[in-house]
């Protein structure tokens, strides 16, 4: 039995061993890899932390700036939806409307969505309607499904492509696509170090001063921002331009797509689509093919099918009846639909959260997440709590990369890179199957694959610059 012990003690002591050069061999390129992204990628995440906190804080700015919109005094009896609606389309004769979403609080404004002359595709025009008195007390233009307001809108659009449409939308996929790199490498390299005091892993050390002070920053918030900040990584590559296709195709294969209630009539069956029933809130314009029980029989049906709290309404379209879906995103998660035929208010499909598959509700919880919408407020400063740790980790990145230069430097000159050829010692049963994993990860993730090949490019170019003049 001793003899086993000892045998047994031995391999776990050459496993270790093992394991120990092998991130010796590893820490350099990782290091090296770490410097360089965080040194060049850097400003890109910068940018996308900074309007990340501002659009954080649009969800509560928007509260205060378009109070008069968004809030009424709360009286005791709400008007007819039907009413509401009428009220909207006698505001703005020139609009067409397309969905309705009713106020979720007591002291809340209907909001009437409509296509009008004027608006951009993609966003529609709000009138806020009084549910009391069917006062009109503003129109502001509204984005997609989460109706965001102008300044929210703006700060979304800052955040997503600088304003600067499909092209800038580069940056913010390439900063996704190196935010979890540069995190995780980072989180390796603070695990790896050597420390006197556990602590010192998780709270800055106390009396450190320079660099070490600095590092100590560094790593401490890192650890505690890692996660937060590859999830934000992965949620926000979702909906990139090319990494996006690729994960929605993998999606797709997978049953994680997100399903949607079926508002189709049967050939035949007629819609009212305007026409004689304005005046009930029925259709979204265009000829009268049928009769239309009205949005507020249409509201009573989906009532009675379990939708409750917030909720948007969608008006029948040629062809298609009214689709009803809650709008509530908060823990736990509201978001059944249903469609009702126009004909006689009679429940044609339904949809339950619970219907989801699972990946589709990790789906649907991790963009929410991302946009701020899945917890409400705490989510939200959350969210602006990683933008503010991001923004320390790059600050205090510099400062480190700018303590390494050369103590006799002048001008400009920064802090010294990792030297180069640190993978010749990385073991070659480690090596083949890191750049396998490597290329395969550029290629699902295209601008990260070729701003690694930039970087390598460039890498060598300026080492054989080196070498040649030595």
């Amino acid at each position: 039995m001793a003899i086993d012990a000892s045998a047994h003690g031995r391999t776990e002591t050459e496993q270790e061993t093992a394991t120990g050069s092998v991130w010796s061999a590893l820490r350099p390129l990782v290091l090296r890899l770490h410097f360089y992204a965080g040194l060049l990628i850097a400003p890109l995440l910068l940018i996308a932390a900074i309007s990340g906190l501002l659009y954080a804080l649009s969800f509560q700015a928007e509260k205060i700036v378009y109070r008069h919109e968004l809030t009424v005094p709360a009286g005791e009896r709400t008007l007819p939806l039907s009413r509401q609606i009428e009220a909207a389309r006698e505001a703005r004769p020139d609009g067409t409307v397309t969905a309705v979403w009713p106020g979720s609080e007591k002291d809340a404004t209907t909001r009437v969505l409509m296509s009008a002359p004027g608006v951009e595709e993609g966003t529609s025009l709000a009138v806020f309607v009084d549910p009391y008195t069917a006062e009109i007390r503003g129109e502001l233009p509204s984005y997609g499904s989460s109706g965001a307001l102008p300044l929210r809108t703006w700060l979304d659009s800052l955040h997503r492509d600088l304003q600067l449409g499909d092209p800038g939308r580069n940056y913010s996929e390439l900063a996704a696509s190196w935010l979890w790199v540069v995190a995780l490498g980072g989180l390796l390299l603070w695990l790896g170090r050597r420390r006197t005091a556990r602590r010192a892993l998780f709270v800055p050390e106390r009396g450190a001063r320079g660099r070490r002070r600095t590092l100590s920053r560094h790593g401490a918030v890192g650890l505690w921002a890692v996660t937060g900040l590859v999830l934000l990584s992965a949620t926000g590559l979702t909906w990139s331009r090319y990494a996006g296709e690729n994960i929605g195709a993998v999606q797709d294969q997978l049953g994680g797509a997100t399903p949607t209630v079926s508002a189709a009539l049967a050939p035949g069956t007629g819609t009212a689509a305007g026409g004689d029933h304005e005046g009930h809130g029925g259709g979204a314009g265009g000829a009268h093919h049928g009769t239309d029980v009205g949005v507020d029989r249409a509201l009573a049906a989906a009532r009675g099918a379990g939708i409750d709290g917030p909720l948007s309404l969608t008006l029948p379209g040629e062809g298609t009846g009214y689709v009803i879906r809650e709008t509530d995103a908060t823990f736990p998660v509201h978001l059944d639909s249903v469609a009702v035929d126009p004909a006689d208010g009679r429940v044609i499909d339904e949809l339950r959260f619970a219907d989801y598959s699972i990946l589709a509700q990790l789906t649907r919880f991790g963009i929410d997440a991302h946009m701020g919408v899945f917890l409400g407020l705490p989510n939200q400063l959350a969210l602006a709590a990683l933008a503010l740790a991001l923004i320390a980790l790059i600050l205090w990145g510099y400062r480190m990369w700018w303590l390494r230069r050369p103590t006799k430097a002048h001008g400009l000159r920064g802090g010294r890179p990792v030297p180069r050829g640190t993978w010749r010692r990385v073991p070659l049963p480690v090596l083949l199957p890191l750049a396998a994993v490597t290329a395969l990860i550029g290629w699902f993730v295209p601008l990260f694959g070729l701003s690694l090949l930039a970087f390598l490019v460039v890498d060598l170019a300026v080492g054989a610059v080196a070498r040649a003049r030595a």
